[in-house]
C-alpha cells in the first residue's frame, strides 16, 4: 500500500486488483502502541452513506504501510469509539 497526494491509498484486493480509498483519518492508542486507518472507497467519498473500512497498520522504512485487519473486538471498539467522536464533532 502506499500513500498518494490527497489522502489517498490504494489497497489491493485479496485477488491482487487494487483499488482506491481516501483516508478518513489516521490515529494511535498510546496503550497498546497500535496505529489505526479508516478508509472509504474513493468513489464513494462525496456520499452521504459510505462503508468505512478500517485496518491497523504499520509504517515501513519506504514510506509504505502494511495493513493488518482487525480482528479483535477490543480494535473494533476503539476504532468505533473513534468514528463516532468524529462523527459527532462534524455534527457541531
Amino acid at each position: 500500500m502506499t500513500l498518494e497526494e490527497k489522502e489517498r491509498i490504494i489497497i489491493p484486493d485479496e485477488n491482487g486488483d487494487e483499488h482506491l480509498f481516501e483516508v478518513l483519518f489516521t490515529f494511535d492508542v498510546d496503550d497498546t502502541e497500535q496505529s489505526y486507518i479508516a478508509v472509504v472507497p474513493a468513489e464513494q467519498a462525496e456520499e452521504e452513506e459510505v462503508e468505512v473500512y478500517a485496518f491497523r497498520y504499520e509504517e515501513q522504512e519506504n514510506d509504505d504501510y502494511t495493513l493488518y485487519p482487525i480482528e479483535s473486538d477490543d480494535e473494533w471498539n476503539i476504532v468505533e469509539e473513534m468514528l463516532n467522536t468524529l462523527a459527532e464533532e462534524e455534527e457541531e
